[in-house]
Order: structure tokens, then C-alpha cells, then sequence
């Protein structure tokens, strides 16, 4: 017979794996009878960020403090209104990116730690309370780059869990700080040296997930190493407050800059090939804009028609459904029927040209892609978004 907890996690399980089967753009809360909540972000089918649980701030300048050591945290002024809603922390890492010099590399690094240190803590809860699940598709949150894959994410978290609880450390957790109750009796076990180190980190200003980080050792290890001071008493596991983010309420301050809204214009891709998709999205998101690639073009009408975005690329030659067929059904959709549609074709023959004006397309791009082509697509047709975003269209290379 499965255990209360399995039978909740087995459930949690299939919560995260309907959103990936079904595609799903939106948020998933995860509501604990105890009054706990956590929000997943997705974006077809992959968690683009999560937030909620204990220290979400805590967590949050940990992560950016071990990635980002050029980030001083306290010392960035946000406004109170730019930190209010629940995606606070994603709207910072975007004004991370794009103005202090944050790769998206180190972007992914923070995000998939983020998402994992959050099913970790909602994990931890399935011995504690019943589970509460609520999708809402109102706010829709699109990532920088592919680096989230959920199946992964999940099966290691998973792993982690069992690891995690097969230690016996299923009662502790790692929010909480270490503090030194019986500093003598320490002396007598451990060296000088050893001491020094557990006074200055063992002080109860820093959590298990802290020290982990200052440490650069695993929370596993970690705790591990604690759990027989801490059985003995001599060493005790508190609880700490969280951070909280520097706040302004000056508006016209020259020297404050309100986080951006997220409310960019969305473009997208539907072609097969991967290496398009992945080139256009290299060019729109370090230019500011939000992206959809769309790689199985059967799939592509329902989630064009879910997302609305400002302007689609159109592969002409697809398997399946051809950019031809695909641009007839989106001039039939109320919501698409003047979105402008850009064809992407290996040729700039006159026939696809005028075949392609027949079934509603507004205008065409031949192969291979090039950053001024597309860019100056987009001025062509979102002339107020590359002014708002300060894009340069670079002159094309010289032969």
C-alpha cells in the first residue's frame, strides 16, 4: 500500500507532467493546507520560472550572489511597485541581463536552480499537508533562451527527494540556520581551526541553503555533517526571517530606472528547422523582444491563437502543413487575421512570391536568416518597438 506522502507526490507528479503533455502557457499554483503556496510559470509546456515557499528574496540574492558576484544586491534600487507581483524575481533577472552585463548563461544557471530549490520545498511538504492545484493562463511569461527543460528538472528533483529523505532528513529543513548552543563542548570535539570556521558560519544568520552556497558543498553533505551536533544539542537549527529587496518610492529619482514591463511585443517562428528558430530567437531576445518557437507546424495554429503574437515568421517548406496552408488558416482566425506574416523561403522566386500574397502573406524573407533582415522586418512592422527597445540595425556584411 503507498504511504500518504508517495500518493502526494505521485499526484504532484502528474500535475507537472499534464502541463508539459498538454503544452501549457500560464501559471500552476500549488496551494498547502497549511497556508503555503508556490507558482509555477509555464511556457509550452516548460517551467519558465517558480517562485514561493520560504525566503523567496533569500533565495533570490543567494543565487545571484553566487553567479553574479558583480551584482551588489542591496545596492539596487527598485521601485516598490516593480516587486509586488508574484514574478518580481523574473522581471529583476531581465533587467540583470540587459543592463549590468549578466549572461544568459549565467541567467539559466540562477533560473534552474531557482525552479529546483522551490519543488525541493514543496516537496518537503507532502508529509505535511494536502496539496491544492489552480491553473491560470492570465499571466503568460515567455524565457530568454531553451534552458528549461521541466522532464529533467523534475526527475532530478525527484532523485534528490528520495536521497534527501533516505538520509533521515526528511524533518529538517533547510531554511533553517545553525546556531552554536554548547560553544565549549564543540571546542573539545573539533580543532582550533574547525572551530574558527563553525563560529564564524554556525551563527544563525545563515540557512542550510546558505551555507551550502558559502561552502560549495552540497545541501546533502552539509547537513550530513551537521546531524550529530545536532543530536547531541550542541548545535541548533532556528529559524530566520527573510531578506527583503531595496525599495524606492521616488519616481523621478536620475538616478533610478523602473524595472521594464513585460509587456514587449511577441514574436514568432514557425519553421522545422531547429537552427532557424534557434537563430531568430538569438536576434529578437537580445533585442528586447519576447519569442515563440514553433517547430511542428500541425501544432502551430492553436498556440499562435493561445499567445496572439505581434508578428510571425512563416517557413514556406514544412512537412505536414506548408507555410502556404498554415497562412490561409491564420487569415481565417479573428485573432490572426491581421497579425503580419512574414514568409521565410530558400527562394526569392517570383511564382512563391505571388502564391503566397494570394493566401495572405504580408511579406517575405529569403534564406539564409540575417540579423539586418529580420530586424528590419520588424521596423517595417513594429516600428514603435525598435525605438522603445533602442535597436540598432546593423548594415549588412559586405561580400
Amino acid at each position: 500500500m503507498l504511504s500518504l506522502e508517495q500518493t502526494r507526490l505521485d499526484k504532484l507528479l502528474d500535475e507537472f507532467k499534464t502541463s508539459i503533455k498538454i503544452q501549457y502557457s500560464g501559471r500552476l499554483n500549488v496551494k498547502s493546507s497549511h497556508n503555503f503556496q508556490w507558482t509555477f510559470y509555464y511556457h509550452l509546456g516548460q517551467i519558465v520560472w517558480a517562485t514561493g515557499g520560504n525566503h523567496p528574496y533569500r533565495r533570490l540574492y543567494r543565487y545571484v550572489m553566487q553567479n553574479c558576484p558583480h551584482i551588489e544586491m542591496n545596492k539596487l534600487l527598485l521601485h516598490v511597485e516593480d516587486t509586488s507581483s508574484d514574478y518580481w524575481g523574473y522581471r529583476l533577472l531581465e533587467i540583470l541581463y540587459k543592463k549590468y552585463q549578466v549572461t544568459l548563461q549565467q541567467i539559466d544557471t540562477i533560473i534552474r536552480g531557482t525552479i529546483s530549490e522551490v519543488l525541493f520545498d514543496l516537496a518537503q511538504h507532502l508529509n505535511r499537508a494536502s496539496l491544492l492545484y489552480e491553473r491560470h493562463q492570465e499571466v503568460i511569461l515567455t524565457a530568454p533562451n531553451d534552458f528549461t527543460s521541466s522532464n529533467i528538472i523534475i526527475q532530478q528533483i525527484q532523485e534528490s527527494w528520495n536521497i534527501w529523505s533516505k538520509a533521515g532528513l526528511a524533518t529538517f529543513s533547510p531554511h533553517l540556520a545553525p546556531i552554536i548552543r554548547k560553544p565549549e563542548q564543540l571546542q573539545q570535539m573539533v580543532s582550533p581551526t574547525v572551530y574558527k570556521n563553525f563560529a564564524n558560519l554556525m551563527n544563525g544568520k545563515y540557512t542550510l541553503w546558505d551555507l551550502a552556497v558559502k561552502m560549495n558543498q552540497s545541501i546533502l553533505s552539509i547537513t550530513r555533517s551537521l546531524l550529530p551536533y545536532i543530536r547531541q544539542g550542541i548545535i541548533e537549527l532556528i529559524a530566520v526571517p527573510d531578506f527583503s529587496l531595496p525599495t524606492t518610492e521616488l519616481r523621478n529619482s536620475s538616478n533610478f530606472t523602473p524595472l521594464k514591463k513585460l509587456t514587449s511585443p511577441l514574436i514568432a517562428c514557425v519553421d522545422d528547422s531547429p537552427q532557424v528558430g534557434k537563430l531568430l530567437q538569438e536576434i529578437l531576445i537580445s533585442n528586447g523582444f519576447r519569442f515563440i518557437n514553433i517547430q511542428e507546424p500541425l501544432q502551430a495554429l492553436p498556440i499562435l491563437i493561445q499567445h496572439k503574437p505581434d508578428l510571425i515568421f512563416l517557413d514556406l517548406i514544412m512537412p505536414g502543413l506548408n507555410g502556404y496552408e498554415l497562412c490561409a488558416q491564420l487569415r481565417r482566425s479573428s485573432a490572426l487575421s491581421n497579425t503580419p506574416v512574414v514568409i521565410l523561403t530558400g527562394s526569392d522566386g517570383l511564382f512563391d512570391q505571388v502564391r503566397s500574397k494570394v493566401f495572405g502573406a504580408t511579406d517575405f524573407l529569403t534564406k539564409p536568416v540575417e540579423v539586418y533582415k529580420v530586424l528590419e522586418r520588424v521596423r517595417q512592422y513594429l516600428p514603435d518597438a525598435l525605438t522603445a527597445n533602442n535597436v540598432v540595425i546593423p548594415q549588412p556584411s559586405s561580400v
